[in-house]
């Protein structure tokens, strides 16, 4: 399953969108090196295991939703960065 992320809330939050535009939860950044996952909507079951953190980094956080997803996660079209 593919997912795209899209910053919010000052660069702290990033959410999670299907390519139908469902929500899939969000991540968040509590503190350096402390990104965790939230599975939510269409993604609780679909993420349902998932280490959910703390991951050292937004990269890492993306990776482990790859992993477990077999899918992509991608910038919302238009983002400069993340």
């Amino acid at each position: 399953m593919d997912v795209i992320v899209t910053p919010a809330e000052g660069g702290t939050v990033w959410q999670l969108t299907d390519l139908l535009g469902r929500s899939m939860g969000r991540i968040t950044a509590s503190a350096p090196r402390q990104f965790m996952i939230y599975p939510g909507g269409h993604a609780s079951e679909t993420m349902a295991g998932i280490q959910q953190g703390p991951h050292a980094s937004l990269d890492a956080a993306l990776a482990e939703i790859e992993r477990h997803t077999r899918g992509v996660c991608r910038r919302n079209p238009g983002e400069d960065q993340l």
